[in-house]
């Protein structure tokens, strides 16, 4: 039992040895303050020790040392703590410097007492879900920004308040909210009566250009300000004296997404209302931020949606587009042909058919209609159905051509026009018929004399205008001459150098090949060019037609 009562005796000894080495230092070293109650206790607990020692009785003894073990412990523990306190609240100490005000700097809510921050986070997580509500709804973003508006004013306690936003395109900052009493930093026009309801009618709709008054200017610089002292910023401009005219204190904080300025938000208070303070300055700061983050988030859902749309429009689209297209083209004894066809996004702006509607008369057709999407496809249809029909006839290529032209050109309220180029081929005696209407050439290789020739009239494009008025020409075709219809996309292909595929090169390769089928040289031009462009993306959808006489 004697020797059990030893063993808290070794280990207390050197415990309190090595924290009264480890008082002094810090005390020496770091200047903090050790409680004069902690030596003592520290020098108690080894007297105990010594004292235990010499006792008689054993279990006293055991006592003894046992106590003076634990309480030496828990001194242990309180001297770490009150270390670890002290150093704490010497590193919160605050340092007194001047610190410019740069802009779009979050605010350190730390710095913010916990009840201002608790109203500022709760007042930011609103902002979020205003932001959130207008995804379900469906809104327009003017509610959320009426709500930051109300928000702004509410929690920094302005008598207004307002949000104006920038117009990249007019180069102009216009307000979308405004609410309150906001005596107008700006001079007022001339036309505008001295009136509260006719004043604060104005600043609900008014804009103005980025560098006319303090609200451009602002945006421009990118930096926030407040302004408790009017009269000594230049500024400002003093309107008369009306009270509600008397400028009195303003914070203005431009708001930034991705590191862009989209507009202002703006908080006023009167002539006679205490001005804003630092803290308030910093809290509006840290809300206005809570108030872009939400308006990134719109802007995203909108971008978002807007792009789904539009994917699911051109899906829609392009799967009726493929069934305008010839799956196979037809077998007409004659004649050898072959095709490309290489869509780029979406709904391609290219159109190609092949019609044999009677012994004299083969139809070959190929357009390209400008742009793309769903008006571009309306139009592709129309001029898809009168073709069909009127090929039928015995109406001649420029004939059929302006009765397109007419059927497309009425329809005003479709902005769109394509280039078209139309070959109606008589079997019986080998002759060619063809019209154009825009910039699609056609290109005819004479194999007799071994060369190529571009046949084009320059003509308006279809739907342009309805009196456009197009020709016919007339050509005899014989046995291995080549027709090759193009799209301009296909000769515009550019490679990784940026140069063009070119017709020159086109011609190149029908020529080194025109022994083969046109099937083949169809072929053939279609690894041409992807050998060209590799893995460049392209702009403009690629088609092309190669009949070959027989």
């Amino acid at each position: 039992m004697e020797g059990l009562a030893l063993i808290p005796l070794v280990l207390s000894f050197p415990v309190g040895a090595f924290q009264l080495i480890i008082m002094f230092n810090v005390k020496k070293k770091s200047g903090i303050k050790v409680p004069v109650t902690t030596f003592a206790s520290s020098a108690v607990v080894l007297a105990g020790v010594v004292l235990s020692l010499t006792g008689s009785s054993s279990i006293q003894l055991f006592a003894l040392c046992l106590t003076i073990f634990l309480e030496n412990l828990l001194l242990v523990s309180f001297f770490k703590s009150l270390m670890t306190e002290t150093v704490s609240k010497k590193k919160a100490e605050p340092v007194q410097e001047t610190v410019e005000v740069q802009p779009a700097v979050p605010v350190e809510i730390p710095e913010v007492s916990s009840l201002i921050a608790n109203t500022i986070v709760s007042a930011g997580k609103d902002f979020v879900f205003q932001a959130a509500d207008s995804f379900n709804r469906n809104s327009e973003l003017n509610q959320l920004i009426d709500f930051i508006n109300e928000s702004l004013i509410r929690e920094i306690k302005a008598d207004g308040g307002a949000i104006l936003l920038i117009d990249d395109f007019e180069d102009v900052i216009a307000v979308r909210s405004f609410s309150g009493s906001f005596p107008p930093p700006y001079k007022l026009p001339d036309d505008v009566p001295h009136k509260f309801i006719r004043v604060e009618t104005h600043m609900r709709f008014a804009q103005f250009g980025l560098d006319e008054n303090i609200f451009g200017q602002i945006a421009r610089n990118g930096k926030p300000e407040l302004i408790t002292n009017p009269t000594a910023d230049e500024r400002i401009f003093q309107n008369e004296d009306e009270d509600f005219l008397k400028c009195g204190s303003y914070i203005i904080i431009p708001m930034v997404i991705k590191g862009t300025v989209i507009g202002v938000a703006a908080l006023a208070r009167s002539a006679t209302s205490t001005p804003f303070s630092s803290e308030e300055f910093e809290n509006a700061q840290v809300l206005t931020d809570f108030a872009c983050a939400s308006i990134k988030n719109v802007y995203s859902f909108q971008e978002y949606v807007e792009h789904s749309d539009l994917t699911r429009e051109s899906e829609i689209a392009g799967k009726i587009q493929k069934t305008l297209h010839p799956q196979l083209l037809p077998a007409i004894p004659g004649l050898s042909m072959g095709n490309y066809y290489n869509p780029i996004d979406g709904v391609c702006g290219d159109y190609y058919d092949v019609l044999p509607s009677r012994n004299d008369r083969i139809s070959f057709i190929l357009g390209d209609i400008a742009g793309k999407g769903m008006n571009s496809l309306v139009i592709m249809v129309m001029i898809r159905a009168i073709m069909r029909l009127i090929v039928n006839t015995t109406q001649s290529a420029s004939t059929i051509l302006s009765w397109a032209n007419r059927g497309i050109a009425i329809e005003n309220n479709i902005d769109h026009f394509a280039s078209l180029s139309l070959i109606n081929y008589d079997s019986t005696n080998h002759k060619i018929q063809y019209a154009t209407a825009g910039s699609n050439p056609i290109l005819y290789y004479n194999a007799e004399k071994a060369a190529f020739e571009k046949l084009i009239t320059s003509t308006e494009p279809i739907g342009v205008e309805k009196t456009s008025v197009y020709a016919d020409k007339e050509i005899q075709v014989s046995s291995n001459d080549i027709l090759v219809l193009y799209s301009d996309g296909l000769t515009e292909a550019t490679n990784a150098q940026g140069k063009q595929y070119t017709a020159e090169r086109l011609m190149a390769v029908v020529e080194q090949n025109k022994a083969l089928t046109g099937k083949e040289i169809a072929g053939l031009v279609k690894t041409d060019i992807k050998n060209f462009t590799g893995s460049v993306h392209q702009h403009d959808d690629q088609t092309l037609l190669v009949i070959k006489i027989q």
